[in-house]
């Protein structure tokens, strides 16, 4: 007799991500698909002094149990660098340490989300949440997004028509789009929280990797310029694309009693996040390593960024359009079927393989009504030889 699983499974897949990486054992290959940073980024030099530090300063501390809200060392960190990102008054009793952003969502599906609750996300966003609010047995519901984020019109429309028990943004160089939402927007999206009383989830793990000029602030450093509305948001933070996702280290700031409630969750889950992950995050930032850190990460990025760029618009043409992204890790592209070539993403990611190049097709980034046409391409594990290649194997396969 077979195992009967929860029926709450039902409701969500395997990845497709997780899918398409068994197929790139193929030698050779050149891989696109990732959605993770470079491990030669890593600062490990820095990581390195800071594990040492602890293990010689504080090693009861560091490998005990701990508080499930998390390290107070750290938490004291990570309100000095919000507050340098311009969210000033977020205290250290104001956040809770996640085991990575990832748990943070997870967190929200458990404390929110009762089985038909309806969700309203960006069309399309990150594959994890679809998946994750999925699992709590929300109605997701997609709203339209642009070059500069989500529509906040029809965001508004949605709302009052679904009455969502809450809304699921990634403001800043979203996964997979890679967009920014204007300032204008942010403002509009934080008086809609107020206005109709509805959460916003603010998720923002790439907020830091800009390339040229910053992005507008986060919705939370935002929010003091809107009456009422810091009742309302929540933010996800992670140093997992900016340190290191081996840490996984993320953290949460919210309302009181929905960290509360968050908090208890979490207990029952993992207790608290790494004791000698926190630490160590907590000595790393100490030692004012970061800005040096992301400076250089971000000249990278965005050399890659740029190859990838010139490489799609001189090697696919008017097959392909996209933004030519400001920050983040990703390409968000639209086949177009110029010239009868091949306007299916899946079609194309086959096609792709055998080439020996990857890259996610866009739909399973979708809740609803997928784009079949659209496709995520990372520049970030890939040095810019690479990325050349890549992309001329994708031209060859665009051709097939």
């Amino acid at each position: 007799m077979p195992i009967a699983f929860a029926d709450r499974l039902a409701n969500v897949e395997t990845s497709a991500i997780r899918e398409l990486f068994k197929l790139l054992g193929k030698p050779g290959i050149i891989s696109f698909a990732g959605g993770f940073p470079d491990s030669a980024m890593f600062d490990v030099e820095g990581i390195r002094e800071a594990s040492e530090r602890v293990l010689r300063e504080e090693p009861g501390a560091a490998l005990q149990y701990g508080a499930t809200e998390g390290y107070q060392p750290l938490r004291e960190q990570l309100s000095a660098f919000m507050a340098a990102k311009g969210a000033l008054d977020v205290a250290p009793e104001g956040l809770i340490v996640t085991t990575g952003s990832q748990q943070a969502l997870d967190l929200l599906g458990k404390t929110l989300i009762s089985p038909g609750d309806k969700v309203i996300v960006e069309g399309p966003t990150f594959l994890a949440t679809i998946q994750c609010f999925r699992l709590y047995g929300a109605q997701l519901i997609s709203a339209p997004i642009d070059g500069q984020g989500v529509q906040t019109d029809r965001l508004e429309q949605l709302i009052v028509e679904h009455h969502p028990k809450f809304v699921y943004l990634i403001p800043t160089f979203g996964n997979p789009s890679g967009a920014t939402l204007s300032l204008e927007r942010r403002r509009k999206v934080l008086e809609l929280a107020v206005k109709y009383q509805t959460v916003v989830v603010e998720d923002d793990p790439y907020g830091d990797l800009y390339f040229g000029e910053a992005p507008p602030p986060s919705l939370l450093a935002l929010s003091r310029e809107v009456p009422g509305s810091r009742e309302w948001l929540v933010h996800c933070g992670s140093l997992s694309k900016v340190l290191s996702p081996g840490l996984r280290v993320g953290w949460m700031i919210a309302p009181a009693a929905l960290l509360a409630k968050a908090t208890m969750c979490k207990q029952f889950s993992d207790a608290h996040t790494s004791t000698f992950a926190q630490a160590t995050a907590a000595r790393y930032l100490q030692a004012g390593r970061m800005p040096a850190t992301l400076a250089r990460v971000r000249q990278v990025y965005a050399e890659r960024a740029q190859a990838m760029g010139d490489a799609l618009r001189q090697g696919l043409g008017d097959a392909i359009g996209f933004v030519q992204p400001q920050g983040g890790l990703f390409v968000w592209a639209r086949l177009t079927d110029a010239g009868g070539k091949v306007a299916d993403g899946n079609v194309l990611a086959q096609r792709a393989i055998d080439k020996g190049v990857a890259f996610v097709p866009g739909a399973p980034f979708f809740c609803a009504e997928p784009d079949h046409a659209t496709l995520r391409l990372s520049f970030a594990t890939a040095d810019v030889d690479k990325i050349r290649e890549g992309v001329a194997r994708l031209a060859q396969a665009v051709q097939a």
